[in-house]
C-alpha cells in the first residue's frame, strides 16, 4: 500500500511539473473575447460565490497562465474535472476557442466587479 501510494504521488508530482512546463497555446486574445459570454457571469464578479453544486469561491481568470487555463478546460470538456456547468461549457468549445480564451485572459482578462457593486 506505502508503495502504490508513492508511486501515485510520483506519479502526480511529474504530471504537474510536466504541465508547469507546457507552452501557451496559441491563441487571439481578440476572437477569445467574442467568446466570454459564458464566463462573465460567474468568473467576472470579484469575489462571487455560488451555490451549485456546492458554495465555493469562483476563481478569478484574468491573468492566470494561459497553459493553466486551456489545460482546466480540456479536463471539463473530457470529464477529467468534474463540475456539471463547467463541463458543459467546456464541451461546447473547440479546441482554437480554448486557446483563444486562454490567449484573452491572460492578457488580464475584463476589468471585474465587486459582488456588493452588481
Amino acid at each position: 500500500m506505502i508503495r502504490y501510494c508513492a508511486v501515485t504521488t510520483l506519479t502526480l508530482l511529474f504530471s504537474a511539473a510536466v504541465a508547469a512546463q507546457a507552452p501557451a497555446p496559441a491563441g487571439d486574445p481578440a476572437k477569445g473575447r467574442e467568446k466570454t459570454r459564458m464566463c462573465e457571469g460567474c468568473h467576472g464578479i470579484e469575489g462571487w460565490r455560488t451555490a451549485y453544486p456546492e458554495v465555493y469561491r469562483v476563481p478569478k481568470l484574468g491573468g492566470q497562465h494561459a497553459a493553466y487555463i486551456a489545460q482546466a478546460l480540456h479536463e471539463y470538456k473530457n470529464g477529467n474535472r468534474s463540475h456539471p456547468s463547467m463541463r458543459a461549457i467546456a464541451g461546447s468549445l473547440s479546441d482554437e476557442d480554448i486557446a483563444n480564451l486562454a490567449a484573452y485572459y491572460t492578457q488580464g482578462g475584463p476589468q471585474t466587479t465587486t459582488a456588493s457593486n452588481k
